[in-house]
């Protein structure tokens, strides 16, 4: 399989080597700037007869070499600055997405695309938009990396492993974001019976500004160890047919009452792409919050 990842900076270049050292794909890195993918590649192509990876590794500046790629992921784009907010991306990703979504159509119109670049929901129905490809092959990884988040944080309260904790946030990637309280479970026990109504409440919050803290601590660009293993599982479930479960930005079509924007919702991952969108009987405040999250997203979509 070939997996094209465009985007030479942290988030691509992290992304890369974790396929490179599982041997899932051959890997191509396109970034528009120079050189430096290519940089990329012969610095990752280096480390292998220390690694032990046998996966091929290439770097271009050239869109034609995503040719025959069967998934392409999108990680280009102006990162966050502290003091901005994903929605301050809006115009300066938006031209950079639509370059690249022309160039997933004209040269590897067959491929499933995922979308990193910030704001998250808004790329990818931008996106899917842009491209014209069917739905279920266009989602954005953000309600991975953001449970993944919450999942921290509560074994940090809890003092419980996050491999035994079961949690899934949905939702649009920011600020309304619905970390699923009524799901979740910490070792099988409903988290309301672990932890009380105000320390959740923290928790939930400190998991909506888990990003905005780590731009704050870096002063200069955003996460990349975190949303590049979110995208990796992605890219796991996808090679291997997994069929798994992953909360991801997909494009909504009345799921959950839901229409025209991309929204986390859990999406079943396969070779195809999302095989299925599970609509949950979720609870009635939650379904609320996640309509409301969806409103906002609709309304960042009117700044494009």
């Amino acid at each position: 399989m070939k997996i094209s990842i465009v985007g030479a900076g942290n988030v691509g270049s992290a992304l890369a080597e974790r396929l490179l050292m599982r041997g899932l794909a051959e890997v191509v890195l396109v970034d528009i700037a120079g050189n430096l993918a290519r940089a990329k590649a012969l610095d990752l192509a280096d480390a292998a007869p220390l690694m032990g990876y046998k996966t091929k590794i290439t770097g271009t500046n050239n869109y034609e070499a995503i040719d025959g790629s069967e998934v392409i992921v999108v990680t280009a784009g102006f990162p966050r600055q502290p003091g901005m907010s994903r929605d301050d991306l809006i115009s300066k990703n938006q031209m950079i997405v639509s370059a690249v979504a022309g160039n997933v159509k004209k040269f590897a119109p067959g491929a499933i695309l995922i979308m990193v670049t910030n704001p998250l929901d808004v790329m990818t129905y931008l996106a899917y938009k842009e491209t014209a490809f069917d739905r279920r092959r266009i989602l954005g990884m953000a309600g991975n990396l953001d449970t993944a988040r919450f999942k921290t944080l509560l074994a940090q309260e809890t003092g419980v492993p996050p491999e035994k904790i079961d949690a899934f946030v949905l939702g649009s990637h920011g600020d309304t974001m619905v970390p699923l309280i009524s799901m979740t479970r910490v070792e099988g026990r409903p988290l309301t019976e672990v932890l009380k109504q105000d320390v959740i409440e923290r928790l939930v919050e400190n998991t909506k500004m888990r990003g905005g803290e780590i731009v704050r601590l870096l002063k200069s660009g955003s996460a990349y160890f975190s949303p590049s293993a979110a995208c990796f599982e992605i890219l796991n479930a996808l090679v291997l047919d997994e069929k798994k479960v992953i909360p991801c930005s997909v494009v909504a079509n009345g799921e959950y009452g839901i229409k025209n924007c991309a929204i986390g919702v859990p999406a079943r991952i396969g070779r195809c792409g999302i095989s299925e969108i599970l609509e949950w009987n979720i609870a009635e405040e939650e379904l609320s919050a996640l309509r409301k999250s969806a409103a906002a997203a609709q309304e960042a979509l009117a700044k494009l």
